[in-house]
């Protein structure tokens, strides 16, 4: 087959991955010289330890193992499988945690509960205040500043696989084809949209009630730490976001521990993975209501800076980049993404979220089985 990839996202370099795998052809079309989108700005963790149970966690665990088996083909990855510590810093957060070690599906997601001792055992760069700590075995990590253009450059040599950057896809030719604005048009066998957040234009048009919204977040990157920090770490504001948190626990977390007001006012949670230079990767907020600002809010850098240096014990080294991303989720969230036909042979796949990074290999994997690659 000769398979039409537009997107060079990591959803859409997924997608061009398994083609080629597959022994197709792939033409793969980006609006970029290179991928700019949500796909880099993102921690580049691979999250297995808050996802919902069931269909998204499978989703989860299947990406898992792609990541972990393309990471030994493609070293540039940097695929890591660090895990995840969550700190709790009191009885309330603590029995959210517990109550995670109940779950059904608890062991497939590698959760442990440690001690304090213990969780500095494990990640010795954690030496603030703190309880306890929820450990995910089955969480990892990648670069994602640099994963994209990995795929990318391991595709090339396949010899079957041919990037054209600097091109938007501006019409859907027919049942099999995509005119990009060169005026050029590509022809395949299949066709598929991984758009990313870009819904508007040739999206709207094709699907104008798309369930699919766009969510915006900042985060930042510092200077290298000085030591290893051999674990993602979250703090227990991600237990407010992440579905597989959802208990009584957590309802009475929410009900007696209110969040701090920056953090409630800008979605917050932290998150933090050590980037291969040794930088720290912090973030981060979420915002849904459009039109989104242009500019980054300096409140929330305050409020993670004061939570990853509790934990930390230590100052943070110097920040160095700041930053806002943009992704598109879907509106209901038990769907892992949006699969749309919209032609006979084109396809539409966007709105993962969050979950883009952590789920794309197992996210285009179905498509390829959807579609008889």
């Amino acid at each position: 087959m000769r398979v039409i990839v537009v997107g060079a996202g990591v959803v859409g370099m997924m997608h061009a991955w398994h083609a080629v795998e597959r022994g197709h052809e792939v033409v793969q079309i980006e609006r970029e010289a290179e991928a700019r989108g949500a796909s880099l700005r993102n921690f580049g963790q691979i999250w297995v330890s808050g996802r919902a149970g069931g269909a998204e966690l499978e989703t989860a665990l299947r990406a898992r193992e792609l990541w972990e088996s393309i990471g030994a083909r493609v070293p540039e990855l940097g695929f890591r499988a660090i895990g995840s510590l969550t700190p709790v810093r009191n009885e309330l957060e603590l029995a959210v945690a517990e109550a995670a070690l109940s779950r059904p599906d608890a062991a497939s997601r590698g959760y442990r509960l440690l001690t304090a001792d213990q969780a500095r055992a494990v990640n010795p760069a954690l030496r603030g205040t703190y309880e306890a700590a929820l450990w995910c075995e089955r969480d990892a990590a990648v670069e994602p500043r640099t994963a994209s253009l990995a795929l990318k450059n391991k595709l090339l040599e396949s010899g079957g696989y041919t990037f054209l950057g600097g091109r938007e896809v501006r019409e859907v030719v027919g049942d099999n084809a995509v005119r990009d604005d060169h005026g050029d048009v590509h022809t395949g066998d299949a066709v598929v949209l991984c758009t990313g957040a870009w819904l508007g234009g040739l999206v709207r048009e094709l699907v104008p009630d798309l369930p699919v919204r766009r969510v915006r977040l900042q985060m930042m990157q510092t200077d290298p730490l000085g030591e290893a920090l051999t674990t993602s770490v979250a703090d227990a504001d991600s237990f407010r976001y992440y579905p597989a948190y959802a208990s009584q626990a957590l309802d009475t977390l929410n009900a007696e521990q209110a969040q701090e007001p920056t953090a409630a006012a800008h979605r917050m949670q932290l998150l933090m993975v050590q980037r291969r230079d040794g930088g720290l990767t912090i973030g981060d907020t979420h915002e849904y209501e459009h039109p989104f600002a242009f500019d980054v809010v300096e409140e929330p850098y305050e409020h993670v800076t004061r939570v990853a240096e509790a934990f930390l014990g230590r100052p943070l080294p110097r920040v160095r980049h700041r930053w806002a991303g943009v992704y598109a989720q879907c509106v209901d969230r038990s769907q892992v993404v949006h699969r749309q036909r919209v032609r006979d042979a084109v396809w539409l796949v966007t709105g993962p979220g969050g979950r883009g990074m952590t789920c794309s290999p197992a996210i285009a994997e179905t498509t390829a089985d959807e579609l008889g690659w």
